[in-house]
């Protein structure tokens, strides 16, 4: 039994490692560095492959140079079948699948697929479709898939090495992170790792530097502060330095003004100036403070000019160096070849998100004469009434709500819809949907209704009186229904991407739901199509 937590594991987005994980890798980075430095050779090689049967794919579906050229040396470290698709001519440019370009790629026998793709959350969907091949054709161990960019999502491993270099500059003291994030952080998937991956430091501070056109999405401002994150926003770096407290950690990112339109690139100059570093700035400096970039600069627009290379402030040449030695150790512990001595010091929980109940019977008064609905002045006999729809809503929303729930549970035919005030709080709203003579629903229609219906209540009407009412309530994963889609056009489970991948959703907080895939974030009501 394989007992190497490593083996096999997909690098989707940088949580699919634990803070615990991480240090271990970057404890083995730290050993391999100094090993290299130090022509330890014995040492180095503990570290390899060193088999030449063992496929490593290299597929790059988005242009890259510095990190495709990065796994590449570290794959050749290794000493591994090292291949690379032609995406020029392979078969997912001519509109065949994702999952069985890389089943047959699987079965020639290559464990890790390195993939970059404009598409968002390609990893985590290949990750299901590898365990389920694995699984059919009776592979020991699953194809790993490791994320190197996707779309604008995430890209965990640029975060590993950015951690690492941190930790250096911190002298591997991960209790406390003071960062400034500097440029294009709405597009930027490295500053978009960092919300979850910066929770490897015990306090962290982060201020964002971005005029608001290029400014963080406020999903990942959200969940920055629900990781305890203390955040200060300064359209510009000039602004930043007008006072005292900078941080001695600078991250540059660059501005892709091209994917925003002719009105943004009209302005690029002005938004360039408030987020490119001027030889004026470095009197406000503080000493020890280092700046580091993902790299490449743009080499007419750096953020981080040329003159700066040869100051103290140069940290990204270092990060950039550490990027093939954090892939060189992920390799080794992806293939099983370190990693056998790591013990966790406590277990994840993986209580499954579907114990939380949906469904709540509310007890039907017994006393008194017995509840009855009517739908004009005649009451109904039998069928079920939908009571509180979106209650405290505007009348338009409720009304637009109530024809998004007949339309996904078809719940067509006699009947009528209501918006009217609540006789427990008057002058709020909410809707009723009446359905004389509608026989129920079956259990998956139920979680269905309590989905796109959270907070109403489900009156069962039988010889004109309420026999049962059900009070329903948001489930934690909404999933199963072809009646939900991401709403990102670049998601991988978006229906125009022609992939078949079944949309799923998990709540996060409140009626926020973020997708599976792309985690792109999404109201209760906007999943439905």
């Amino acid at each position: 039994m394989n007992t190497n937590t490593f083996q096999g594991r997909t690098l989707a987005v940088i949580r699919d490692f634990s803070q615990e994980e991480r240090l271990y890798l970057f404890s083995h980075t730290r050993r391999l560095k100094q090993a290299l430095l130090e022509g330890d050779r014995k040492t180095v090689d503990e570290y390899r492959i060193d088999d030449g049967d063992f496929g490593i794919y290299e597929v790059f579906l988005e242009d890259s140079t510095r990190t495709k050229e990065s796994f590449k040396n570290a794959a050749q470290f290794h000493g591994v079948k090292l291949n690379s698709l032609d995406v020029g001519h392979s078969s997912i440019n001519k509109k065949e699948s994702y999952a069985d370009t890389f089943n047959t790629l699987c079965g020639y026998d290559n464990k890790i697929f390195i993939v970059r793709s404009t598409l968002e959350g390609v990893c985590r969907w290949l990750e299901e479709n590898g365990k389920e091949f694995a699984r059919r054709n009776g592979l020991s161990v699953p194809p790993a898939f490791i994320n190197a960019g996707d779309g604008k999502h995430e890209h965990p491993t640029q975060e590993l090495l950015d951690e690492f270099s941190f930790l250096e500059q911190l002298d591997w003291d991960e209790s406390r992170l003071h960062i400034a994030l500097v440029g294009d952080l709405y597009h930027g998937r490295t500053v978009h790792s960092k919300v979850d991956g910066l929770r490897l430091f015990g306090s962290v501070s982060v201020d964002l530097i971005a005029p608001k056109e290029l400014a963080m999405p406020e999903y990942y401002v959200r969940k920055m502060e629900e990781n305890d994150f203390a955040i200060r926003t300064f359209p510009s770096i000039e602004e930043y330095l007008s006072q005292a407290n900078t941080a001695p950690i600078w991250y540059f990112t660059r501005p892709q003004l091209e994917r925003m339109g002719d009105d943004i690139l009209k302005r690029q100059d002005e938004l360039r100036s408030k987020i490119v570093f001027r030889r004026d700035f470095l009197s406000k400096i503080a000493d020890g403070t280092k700046f580091y970039h993902p790299l490449p600069r743009h080499k007419e627009h750096p953020t981080i000019p040329t003159f700066l290379d040869d100051t103290e402030l140069n940290g990204w040449e270092n990060q950039s160096i550490n990027g093939k030695l954090i892939r060189i150790v992920l390799l080794s512990l992806i293939a099983g070849k370190i990693g056998d001595d790591f013990v966790p010091k406590s277990k994840r929980a993986f209580a499954s998100v579907d114990d939380e109940p949906f469904l709540q019977e509310v007890p039907v008064a017994q006393d008194g004469p017995p509840k009855q609905y009517a739908e004009g002045v005649n009451p109904i006999s039998d069928g079920i009434v939908i009571d509180h729809i979106c209650r405290g809503d505007s009348e338009q929303e409720i009304r637009e709500h109530m024809a998004r729930i007949i339309g996904v549970l078809k719940l067509y035919g006699k009947g009528g819809e209501w918006v009217t005030s609540s006789r427990i709080a008057p002058g709020t709203m909410k809707g009723i949907i009446f359905r004389p003579g509608f026989s129920g629903f079956d259990g998956k229609q139920m979680k269905q209704l309590a989905a796109i219906a959270p907070g109403s209540t489900l009156n069962i009407i039988h010889e004109s009186r309420v026999v049962k009412k059900l009070r329903l309530h948001m489930p934690p994963r909404i999933y199963n229904f072809d009646t939900i889609s991401c709403s990102n056009t670049a998601c991988i489970s978006h229906p125009s991407n022609g992939e078949s991948v079944p949309a799923e959703f998990f709540r996060v907080a409140g009626d926020i739901f973020v997708c599976k895939y792309c985690e792109k974030p999404h109201t209760f009501k906007e999943i439905w199509k």
